[in-house]
């Protein structure tokens, strides 16, 4: 397998728990969270964050000793973040967010 993936976009699936509170946030928190979301199923890979708009997102492994393992989205400027992972099998590669929170 080559260290890069056949290419965006990806979709996007989100658990229960995660679904249920991003639909709880504000308004405005979900347009941010949304934009987040946008840069990271159009980034040419989804653990790094090269391509992505560094002002508004960074990337980082949940635990530096599994670097392909579940990574940490921070958005709006560290106010919010999303744990995802990617699921890059041959057919429909995905990003599964598992939790998000919002300060």
């Amino acid at each position: 397998m080559s260290e890069e993936f056949t290419g965006p976009p990806w979709a996007a699936d989100w658990t229960k728990t995660a679904a249920e509170y991003r639909d709880s946030l504000a308004p405005s928190v979900k347009e941010l969270l949304l934009d987040a979301v946008i840069d990271l199923v159009t980034s040419r890979h989804p653990y790094r964050d090269r391509g992505l708009d560094t002002s508004k997102v960074s990337i980082g492994p949940a635990r530096s000793t599994e670097p392909r393992g579940p990574h940490i989205l921070y958005f709006d400027h560290g106010r919010g973040w999303m744990r995802y992972v990617f699921v890059h099998r041959a057919a429909e590669p995905q990003v599964v967010i598992e939790y998000l929170f919002w300060q």
